[in-house]
């Protein structure tokens, strides 16, 4: 899709249907909140967002809180269009986030607000440091329970925000939610402060569980609000409309 003159750059996100979704990716440096309960796809998604900007030589990194990258990778091995040679080369690039906490000396259940300062420095370091263009923190909840309060959150994510949208990478935090939760994150915060909002879901039709996905907000681009259905598959996350007519039963 040609950019026109005054249009913010896009992170097109190599999933066509939500490209669509989005007339053209998501805008450039943006902070998405990618939520949704459990079994939806999210880390799928994420992680194909991952893999295409690395195909596409844009620096990717994934910063896992709660799976072992092992154990990831054996999980996006799968997809026809995932090569190995983009984590040999450095393109795609894997952390597991406590052991960061271990090497920064974060051992209590809780941080402080020093201790936020340089969680924060240290991940933004990191990105600056491997050229990264797309992060994914999976999952932004996690790391919302060693934070504990909405102040905490708030700065952190203002702070890390701001340190990777300077660095023109467009990034995607996680979130959990229970199933029937009418809030987009698990403390409030997380929502309010994301430049956009993907919400992930399951919904029973038909005896089938189905899984969807709605853009609900997207800073600095028009979007469809509309919600289709997803469905992973090994050549990758593909979306359909949902088409009207009974959600349920």
């Amino acid at each position: 899709m040609v950019q026109k003159p005054g249009e913010r750059e896009r992170c097109a996100t190599g999933l066509e249907g939500l490209d669509t979704i989005l007339y053209g990716g998501i805008p450039r440096a943006n902070t998405i909140l990618l939520t949704g309960s459990c079994g939806t796809g999210k880390t799928s998604l994420a992680l194909e967002f991952l893999i295409h900007g690395a195909i596409k030589g844009e620096n990717s990194l994934f910063i896992s809180v709660t799976e072992n990258s092992e154990k990831l990778l054996q999980n996006i091995m799968p997809y026809k269009f995932f090569d190995r040679n983009l984590i040999k080369s450095g393109r795609l690039v894997f952390v597991d986030l406590p052991i960061m906490y271990e090497r920064l000396g974060m051992t209590k259940a809780e941080l402080s607000m020093e201790e936020i300062d340089l969680l924060a420095t240290a991940i933004s370091d990191l990105a600056a440091e491997l050229g990264t263009k797309r992060l994914v923190i999976d999952s932004i909840t996690s790391v919302c329970y060693k934070l504990k309060t909405s102040e905490k959150i708030r700065d952190f994510i203002l702070k890390l925000g701001k340190a990777l949208s300077d660095l023109n990478c467009t990034s995607i935090l996680v979130g959990e939610v229970p199933a029937e939760s009418t809030s987009y994150s698990s403390f409030g915060v997380e929502e309010a402060i994301a430049d956009g909002i993907i919400l992930m879901a399951n919904m029973e039709r038909r005896g089938d569980l189905l899984r969807t996905l709605q853009v609900i907000k997207m800073r600095g681009t028009m979007h469809s609000r509309a919600k289709y259905v997803l469905d992973l598959t090994p050549m990758g996350v593909l979306l359909v409309p949902l088409l009207k007519g009974g959600s349920t039963g």
